[in-house]
């Protein structure tokens, strides 16, 4: 079958590859549609350690069941599914205690980090075990629906955080997962979204989709305004959805007193903590990692309307044109937010 092989770093490849085993208790998903990451990019000049050639890589993807292992009697031929992109060992004390995106034994499709490789879905079929495979609605178009993951992570954030109808809630950082998060906080009841960004286009296409309010957070004082805009008191919750030093102290900034601030972002290994606001101001901060189990609720989500990922789709490829999109992706392009690969 045809794939787009990472041969080596900065070298991509669309290639024959040797057809995925597929087990018995697995799916094997003839990929209609799957989207290009930003870690994916990373992963492409070897800046996350995360992606050692030679590998498939690709994770956020949909497609058509084709064939299934013995044991799996629920997934006919034609099937239209998704599928998490993490693969839990169902065995470790976190999988027990319910939390499977802990999972001390996770493996990752489309990485390969020196303790294990698993291939991705930048190919024209992957084989994935049954359960973490979730069928699609026939409303839900496949480019739509390889952006489940994406989702899923602004879903979980949203989830774990103590949002309460009526609240105030700024996202910093208004990239792909910056505008699903402010979707999925605006469903959780949140009823004023505050955008943060230093681009414009961002910014715009963060009040499209539901922000009530957008700064530029090179031209604002941010924490001032929001004080301004919440009768002095501060925002109720935050997102801080880049993980940098500066953004983080936004966040934590710009909430009130007894505020939770959730990190999503995570660029930088360290960052510097304005821990004295944090403690005298009894702030939560809560980490993120992924979903946990929250694809239904995005799958449902989507299908009605209530999260939409359309306008996030800025181009739609071949697996041909793989190779040159990656460069192109990796030199810089800020006209692209979400690139979308229909093998």
């Amino acid at each position: 079958m045809k794939a787009l092989l990472l041969t080596e770093y900065k070298n991509m490849q669309y290639t024959d590859v040797d057809e995925p085993e597929v087990g018995v208790d697995d799916v094997l998903v003839q990929v209609e549609a799957c989207g290009i990451c930003g870690s994916d990019i990373h992963g492409y000049d070897g800046s996350t350690g995360r992606r050692i050639p030679p590998l498939i890589m690709g994770h956020e993807a949909a497609g058509i069941v084709v064939a299934s292992g013995a044991n799996v009697t629920d997934m006919p031929e034609g099937t239209r599914v998704t599928f998490d992109s993490m693969v839990s060992c169902g065995r470790c004390h976190f999988c027990r205690d319910g939390h499977q995106n802990l999972c001390d034994n996770r493996m990752v499709l489309g990485v390969s980090c020196g303790e294990y490789r698993r291939h991705g879905a930048f190919a024209q079929r992957i084989s994935v075990p049954r359960r973490i495979v979730y069928q699609l609605p026939d409303s839900l178009a496949f480019e739509h629906a390889a952006l489940v993951e994406a989702v899923s992570v602004a879903v979980h954030a949203a989830a774990i955080t103590p949002i309460r109808l009526g609240d105030t809630a700024v996202v910093v950082g208004a990239g792909m997962i910056g505008l699903l998060t402010l979707q999925a906080a605006k469903a959780a009841g949140a009823t004023r979204i505050i955008a943060v960004d230093l681009n414009d286009k961002r910014l715009a296409a963060a009040k499209e989709l539901g922000a009530t309010d957008v700064l530029r957070g090179d031209q604002v004082d941010v924490p001032e305004t929001i004080r301004g805009l919440t009768q002095g008191r501060g925002a109720d919750v935050a997102f801080e959805v880049v993980g940098a030093t500066p953004t983080v102290k936004t966040a934590i900034e710009s909430v009130r007193k007894g505020g939770a601030v959730t990190l999503v972002g995570n660029v930088s290994p360290t960052i510097e903590l304005p821990l004295q606001s944090v403690v005298t101001r009894e702030i939560r901060l809560q980490g993120t990692c992924g979903c946990n189990g929250e694809y239904p609720q995005c799958i449902d989500l989507m299908a009605r309307g209530i999260i939409n990922v359309a306008p996030l789709i800025t181009a739609k490829i071949s697996l041909a044109d793989g190779p040159e999109w990656f460069k192109r992706l990796h030199a810089g392009d800020p006209e692209q937010m979400k690139v979308v690969v229909c093998p």
